[in-house]
């Protein structure tokens, strides 16, 4: 046996996956903070709400009644009731909360459960970009093959049908839907998803749709789950969970619905990666996520966050040398920095290090993309007031 070789190496199949830009950025932020810079962060897809004030006392008091042993591996019954009864709500369909609800630790592990349990590596994978870095970096993980649509930023980021048809082969296997949008904050139109389930339909794909923004949508944009449409519940996988629309990013509480079939594959990848998250958390939400406080709460945010969006614009529209595509979900606006004559990776560093302002450069959503930044809005108005004034400094300045 060759034992030539450098043991600290790691493994062959994590050398193509590359490191969250985002987290990157994150980490380069939290560094200067904690030098005493006084840096605005329009980097991270976290709320700066606090969670409802009924789910802490719901989950301090599962925690007093001692739910801290062991939950069952799809997660708690109570809870999964629960979420069966939302998603019903929000998407008019039915899913059984014993067999067709996983219970993840975040969307990040659902992610990562949806991709290993489905894609080998003679599949082909569609993902439309700009896109959330870690649909790439798993799929490249178990070695499948991505091909890319790029969506043009001139047709507000929707999809060409046609163009997806073109890119289907006898290898394709799936395809990863993300909307509301991250990084664009884009809506796709019911008419283009409606489009797509016809092509999953006719080539036999499965879809995997991201769908954790479902609740932040502005103005007149719609909202539809892919799973909605005729036999498509069936053949689609939906992530969700409670970090962005609840404000409980830390909580790590995510979930998966769709066909038990496949459910039980993702099943056997949670029992081994997870196992479980922790039982008084699932209680805590399970008696509180659907309360009427807790629902006005999350309505009080979502138009806090519509307001901050609209200032976002208007201070955005004011600088000569940078552009934007209007978003109608999420917290997001994907700005073009082009003509400031940096790429935006530079825009990004410097703008960091000089203005102390963190957004993320684009080119990690899409190569295609290298002109562009990701600004999140769901900060302060006193912050976005602010960070705004130290974007124009730094861009009329160039």
């Amino acid at each position: 046996m060759n034992k030539d070789y450098d043991i600290l190496h790691g493994s062959k199949r994590l050398e193509q996956v590359p490191v969250s830009g985002i987290r990157a950025i994150m980490t380069k932020a939290k560094k200067l903070s904690s030098e005493g810079k006084d840096v605005i962060s329009f980097s991270a897809g976290e709320p700066d709400f606090n969670t409802p004030e009924s789910i802490k006392e719901a989950t301090i008091q599962a925690l007093r009644e001692n739910y801290t042993h062991y939950a069952l591996n799809w997660g708690e019954n109570e809870l999964r009731r629960e979420i069966a009864k939302k998603t019903y709500r929000e998407t008019g369909v039915s899913y059984d909360p014993e067999t067709e609800i996983l219970v993840t630790c975040g969307g990040c592990e659902g992610i990562n459960n949806i991709i290993y349990s489905t894609v080998d590596p003679e599949d082909e994978i569609i993902i439309f970009k700009p896109a959330f870095v870690n649909y790439d970096a798993l799929v490249k993980a178990v070695g499948a093959k991505i091909v890319d649509i790029n969506l043009p930023p001139e047709n507000d980021f929707q999809i060409d049908l046609q163009e997806v048809r073109n890119k289907i082969t006898e290898k394709t296997k799936m395809m990863i839907i993300n909307s509301p949008n991250n990084p664009t904050g884009i809506v796709f139109k019911k008419e283009l998803l409606a489009g797509l389930a016809e092509l999953a339909l006719e080539h036999n794909l499965l879809v995997f749709s991201d769908e954790i923004y479902n609740n932040l949508t502005y103005e007149n944009a719609e909202f539809c789950s892919m799973a909605s449409f005729p036999g498509m519940k069936e053949r689609t996988l939906i992530l969700n969970g409670f970090s962005k629309a609840y404000a409980m990013t830390g909580w790590r509480m995510g979930y998966v619905t769709g066909p038990k079939e496949l459910m039980t594959k993702l099943l056997k990848n949670h029992q081994y990666t997870t196992t479980c998250i922790p039982t008084f958390l699932q209680i805590g939400v399970a008696r509180s996520m659907n309360l009427e406080s807790t629902l006005e709460d999350m309505d009080k945010m979502k138009k806090a966050l519509e307001k901050r969006r609209e200032l976002m614009l208007k201070g955005l529209s004011e600088l000569s040398n940078i552009s934007c595509i209007k978003p109608y979900g999420a917290f997001y606006i994907m700005v073009n920095v082009e003509k400031t004559g940096l790429t935006g990776e530079i825009f990004a560093e410097r703008l960091l290090y000089e203005k102390y302002v963190a957004t993320v450069p684009a080119i990690c959503f899409g190569e295609h993309y290298g002109n562009y930044i990701r600004i999140s809005y769901a900060n302060s108005e006193e912050n976005i007031i602010k960070g705004l004034e130290r974007i124009k400094e730094f861009a009329e300045n160039l």
